[in-house]
């Protein structure tokens, strides 16, 4: 929260010119470049100006010039350059201007223009939000980094529920009428429930780190408060919660509720309590209620309608009503419109009709095995962790837990849900057709290894079928929006072609005695190239892999490739001046590499000041080495490149080995 206020002084009482002073944070969200880059700018154009400047970088290597109390006493202003979140709580008084980190490299000029008229940052006042970017329009919006602040947050809790619950109903459940029951009491039982506590809490998670996330710590209570009641059907006369929907709903109802509350002005002895008493009690309060008697009320109109219409369909033909009651199931995995069609398939078994949950319990399993078999056919698509969830997904969609799938579909539901709802539509249609039956009210192929199901290879056809379209189509739909995202035509082809998971040693590539090289060996003459053969980003980013590769310290091309161009979607490497550095955190490489190479045209890279990058480094790192030496070097690069001089000599050094030569200057 912030107020206006009066330009700062320049003077003293004594008629002398007080020199002006101005702090400055820098980020990035891999620390690794832009962050060091903006910093110098930064310093540059203050020294230019005769001002006083102290800049702090957040960097992979921690915080370094970290602003003190007394800096920031003294201080008529502060930037902050970035492009992740950065706490403002220690600058309450001051003049903050909050912008993109890729402003601090373009125009620090202008932002010590702008910083003298800022507004003053106010007690209570949020965690600096990602600044805008000029990074062509490819930034990641605002909405996106929430919704995967949630995400990353919930997938713990789905995936230690899940398998619990999984474990639980293998080794102590019994086949009933009523479903798979463990006996009470038992210690399967009291496994059971720890499961389902931890199920119980993934959607107020969700929920609540989405909020945290729009609006920091006073948004967490109602965005978890909110969760927790979109979850729970009860309070609004429904059989069925909200679900995971529901939870993104309250969460950015919660995160925006509370960040317009801040905006609010109110006497200044009621300012310390609003941030831990008046904004959560308000708006969990506003919140609450707005779900039970605004949104909870259509809720249950549609979970009321849809059994009635469910119903009227029992007499149409197999492919049909498998297809819809597939649909269903994979739409929201525990939602309303889920819940409708298996409690429509459940309360058939007793009448005798045991297809239709035949139908239902094929569905169940396919959005968790779809995309968990997604994470495995094209994994250069995913993160580390994706990955992971990926195989606790496999083992949930075993036991019919369709939940596994919800961190998928939470993070790109644009791809996931049709994906999901055309798999589960092919396997419920398949069922239908091929007449399996499940005589229990629960789904997967658990049901049928232990004798629930009637049709047995037909089921696990149905199932093995939705499974695939699911994944195919998953991974079709990311791939098209990620090419469509970078401007890149689908089928492009590569510069280079390299097989998924190969390690490409080239020339004898590898660590050589004869050629240490630069920036402390990461750098040598088998990484430096004169002549870029790409004509556009993706390509340089696949041509500046395979340079990389010849280190013999890249262990997956087409992995370091993935996680650089996933990178490039957070924002673009290009840096401005014909500078682009492209870069990765990845087990994709063994050992921190750097490749250099010089392109006589230019690449288009979304540069902020318009430039193609003539000079492109591309660096890449291994998860565990982000905090060692070698990251400091980069800093000194990333720093040496706003040098007109050295970037000159860069461009006219005639061969690998002057290249070497010029850039045993940083450092």
């Amino acid at each position: 929260m912030t107020s206006p206020a009066g330009p700062p002084p320049t003077g003293s009482g004594s008629g002398e010119t007080k020199r002006l002073k101005v702090l400055a944070v820098t980020a990035c969200p891999t620390g690794i470049a832009h962050t060091y880059m903006a910093a110098e700018k930064l310093a540059q154009a203050a020294e230019s100006r005769g001002i006083d400047m102290k800049v702090e970088t957040q960097g992979s290597i921690g915080a370094e010039n970290v602003l003190d109390d007394n800096d920031v006493s003294s201080a008529d202003g502060i930037i902050v350059a970035a492009d992740k979140d950065v706490d403002l709580s220690r600058f309450v008084g001051k003049r903050v201007l909050t912008v993109g980190v890729a402003e601090g490299i373009r125009h620090p000029e202008r932002l010590l223009d702008q910083v003298r008229s800022a507004p003053v940052h106010a007690p209570g006042g949020a965690a600096s939000a990602p600044g805008p970017s000029a990074g062509g329009g490819k930034e990641r919006s605002a909405v996106y980094k929430a919704l995967m602040n949630g995400v990353s947050y919930m997938i713990p809790f789905v995936v230690v529920g899940g398998l619990l619950i999984a474990v639980s109903l293998a080794l102590g459940g019994d086949a009933t009428a009523k479903g798979y029951v463990i006996p009470e009491g038992t210690f399967w039982a009291h496994v059971n429930a720890v499961g389902v506590i931890g199920f119980q809490l993934m959607i107020p998670i969700l929920s609540g780190y989405i909020a945290y996330a729009i609006a920091d710590r006073p948004a967490l209570v109602p965005g978890m408060i909110g969760g927790w009641i979109a979850n729970t059907g009860d309070l609004y006369d429904s059989k069925a919660g909200a679900g995971f929907i529901g939870a993104i709903v309250t969460g950015f109802l919660a995160g925006y509720l509370v960040l317009w509350i801040k905006k609010v002005r109110v006497p200044k002895f009621v300012q310390p309590v609003m941030p831990i008493i008046v904004i959560p009690i308000v708006a969990t309060t506003a919140l609450g209620l707005f779900f039970i008697y605004v949104i909870g009320r259509p809720i249950s109109w549609v979970f009321e309608h849809l059994t009635s219409w469910l119903g009227g369909m029992t007499g149409t033909s197999a492919i049909v009503l498998g297809a819809i009651l597939g649909l269903m199931i994979a739409f929201d995995m525990g939602g309303p419109v889920n819940k409708t069609a298996f409690l429509f398939g459940a309360g058939l078994i007793a009448s005798g009709n045991q297809a239709v949950m035949g139908m239902c319990a094929a569905a169940i399993p396919v959005m968790p095995l779809g995309q968990g078999l997604a994470t495995l056919v094209r994994r250069r698509l995913y993160t580390e962790q994706e990955r992971e969830t990926g195989l606790a997904a496999l083992f949930m969609g075993c036991f019919g837990i369709s939940e596994g799938a919800i961190p998928f579909a939470a993070a790109r539901p644009a791809q996931v849900i049709p994906a999901n709802m055309l798999g589960g539509a092919v396997a419920g249609a398949v069922a239908g057709v091929a007449g399996a039956k499940d005589a229990v009210p629960h789904g997967g192929p658990i049901v049928a290894v232990l004798g629930a199901v009637s049709g047995v290879p037909v089921f696990f056809v149905a199932v093995a079928i939705g499974t695939v379209v699911t994944a195919l189509t998953t991974v079709t739909l990311i791939d098209l929006s990620g090419r469509k995202g970078r401007g890149q035509p689908v089928g492009a082809g590569a510069v280079v072609p390299a097989q998924a998971g190969a390690l490409v040693v080239e020339d004898g590539a590898g660590d050589d005695p004869d050629d240490p090289g630069v920036l402390s060996g990461h750098l040598t003459r088998r990484t430096v190239r004169i002549a870029l053969g790409a004509a556009g980003k993706e390509d340089a980013v696949r041509e500046m892999a395979e340079l990389l590769a010849r280190s013999g310290r890249v262990v997956d091309v087409e992995e370091l490739v993935a996680a650089a161009l996933r990178r490039e979607e957070q924002g673009t490497t290009g840096l401005g001046e014909e500078i682009a550095i492209p870069h990765a955190k990845t087990d994709a490489v063994s050992a921190p590499v750097v490749g250099f190479a010089r392109s006589a045209e230019g690449v288009e890279w979304g540069s902020p000041d318009g430039t193609k990058a003539r000079l492109v480094f591309m660096i890449a790192v291994p998860e565990a080495a982000a905090g060692d030496e070698h990251l400091r070097i980069l800093a000194l690069l990333s720093r040496k490149l706003m040098d007109a001089g050295f970037r000159e000599r860069l461009l006219t050094a005639p061969d690998e080995r002057a290249v070497l030569e010029v850039l045993g200057e940083v450092g």
